[in-house]
């Protein structure tokens, strides 16, 4: 695939908006981990180098250190990086007063969002080297951050560099390509929530990203029976999907294209086990069990003719109550309004079969579920280790983490009952 071209497609777009994204090179391919140190050295980044890794990750990357023959490498390699925090982004950040001029961050999911996090604020040239396909995030201009356990989705830098070696992929544990099939499908809710936005409260949209977002979600879903299989098509297949949604997150500089409700419930959940010092599961595993909530709860209205709606009713007592230490955070994003307040009623009740148009413009929920459980996802709430408890709280209460509006938010303005977790 053609990366650069497919961004200069988007260039003048008819929607008015500016569709930017600043990766300077992608490169993909069989065995290229020995050429890491080339690459770098083509996209001008200087000799003194931080590589960012865990035990893990650096061992799945054999050779890149080899590779760097030639820089200035200094390490840091985490026995483990299960959560990006932002002690984490200061920690990164100290190496660069050694005069360090680029980071080359090898693993997914923390050890990115931290680098991408930390080479932001400090304007480092960066480059991510992905270890399995397990995530949508290497091209995004945001990183989800936890600061005193509560997670905020930051501005963070794009990179300057991406590199995938497809045999590396192939090999990479299946959990994580099952999770990165789960993060995948999260992105046919968000599809749903940015245009249920659009059409309620007229919020920034572009079709033709929403379509990008579309298409590589769409061929994913087309392989779930490949998935984990140590195919290095199949691995590189999903890892260009993944990076399609996150160009697209770049192109509107939002995660709209690529996450909505069912990330925000995922966040609470994780934030909730952090203040009792549990370590969450894999990304794409929790997100994949909220989308099929969300999804499940979204087919629930294509049985109606017609919704009944009005003001959002809340018991602020009882969510601060029920947020507990995460109160303070989440009342930040709801005061002195909520993201609801200026919505008219009316507008939900006359938009109700636009809205269902939305719903019934992706798979439907036994659809998703049969090919999460051909590409070896965890399914329910038991599968990843939550307590029903947990999750039906989290299902209730997670909409107020976020100043975003979503289908599932919109449904606490309507008679729509929510459905039984």
């Amino acid at each position: 695939m053609d990366f650069g071209q497919l961004i200069k497609q988007y260039e003048n777009c008819p929607c008015g908006q500016k569709h930017q994204c600043l990766i300077g090179d992608i490169c993909i391919g069989s065995g290229i981990t020995a050429d890491v140190g080339r690459i770098l050295e083509e996209n001008g980044f200087g000799k003194s180098l931080l590589l960012v890794a865990d035990e893990t990750t650096l061992s799945a990357a054999e050779g890149i250190e080899k590779s760097l023959n030639g820089f200035r490498v200094t390490k840091h390699i985490y026995p483990t990086l299960r959560v990006a925090t932002m002690t984490e982004v200061r920690r990164i950040k100290s190496y660069f007063e050694q005069g360090i001029e680029g980071v080359l961050a090898v693993g997914t999911g923390s050890i990115h969002d931290t680098c991408r996090k930390a080479c932001a604020e400090a304007d480092k040239k960066l480059c991510l080297y992905a270890t399995a396909p397990s995530m949508d995030g290497f091209a995004s201009y945001s990183a989800p951050i936890v600061d005193h356990n509560f997670k905020i989705t930051y501005e963070a830098k794009c990179p300057e560099v991406i590199i995938a070696d497809t045999a590396v992929l192939a090999r990479s544990p299946v959990e994580l390509k099952s999770a990165g099939f789960g993060d995948m499908m999260a992105k046919y809710v968000a599809l749903i929530d940015w245009q249920v936005s659009r059409l309620i409260t007229g919020e920034s949209y572009c079709s033709r990203v929403a379509a990008l977002t579309a298409k590589a979600t769409n061929t994913v879903f087309s392989m779930a029976d490949k998935v984990t299989a140590e195919s290095e098509e199949g691995a590189k297949k999903i890892f260009e999907g993944l990076l399609l949604t996150g160009i697209a997150m770049s192109f509107t500089k939002t995660s709209r294209p690529g996450s909505g409700t069912e990330h925000i419930m995922a966040h609470y959940v994780e934030c909730k086990e952090l203040i009792e010092n549990k370590v969450p599961n894999y990304h794409g595993e929790d997100v994949g069990v909220m989308t099929l909530l969300m999804l499940k709860q979204y087919d629930s209205i294509l049985a109606r003719d017609s919704v009944t709606a009005f003001p959002e009713r809340n018991d602020w007592e009882d969510i601060k109550k029920t947020y507990g230490a995460l109160a303070p955070d989440m009342m930040k994003l709801n005061t002195p309004d909520t993201i609801t307040d200026g919505i008219d009623p009316t507008l939900i009740e006359k938009n109700f079969s636009a809205i269902k148009d939305v719903v019934r413009s992706v798979p439907r929920y036994e659809e998703v579920y049969a090919a999460m459980k051909k590409a070896g996802c965890k399914l329910t709430y038991k599968d990843i280790g939550k307590s029903r408890e947990l999750i039906k709280e989290a299902f209730y209460y997670h909409p107020y983490m976020r100043r975003r509006l979503s289908l599932r938010r919109l449904i606490n303005m309507t008679d729509i009952p929510l459905i039984e977790i």
